[in-house]
């Protein structure tokens, strides 16, 4: 008995049916004689290959982006310091206005 299909693909005679993994039976099979599958390999090397450099800009703008959004921070970081530096002089400055008043009240 000879079985060319299996149970969960069985050959049929259709040529649009046929699974296009199946090997015909004329040619031997073995996995090192398959020069498809060596062409498919490289092929999807390439592939791989080329899918990485596509990505290389988008991979380039992110660690952009990501350096922008650092130099952001820190001029916003920057920025409350100076802010909160002019903010304690205000008030060391109505500190001492408040000490003088004061003084001048106790005086009289």
């Amino acid at each position: 008995m000879t079985a060319i299909g299996t149970i969960d693909r069985p050959s049929t005679h259709d040529p649009k049916k046929q699974d296009p993994t199946m090997h015909p039976t004329s040619e031997p099979f073995a996995p090192g004689t398959s020069t498809t599958h060596e062409r498919t390999g490289a092929t999807a090397s390439r592939q791989n290959r080329n899918h990485a450099m596509q990505l290389i800009p988008e991979a380039l703008a992110r660690a952009h982006m990501h350096d922008r959004l650092r130099e952001a921070e820190s001029q916003r970081r920057a920025v409350r310091l100076a802010a909160a530096r002019r903010m304690q002089r205000r008030a060391e400055r109505a500190s001492l206005r408040a000490r003088r008043a004061l003084a001048m009240a106790v005086m009289q």
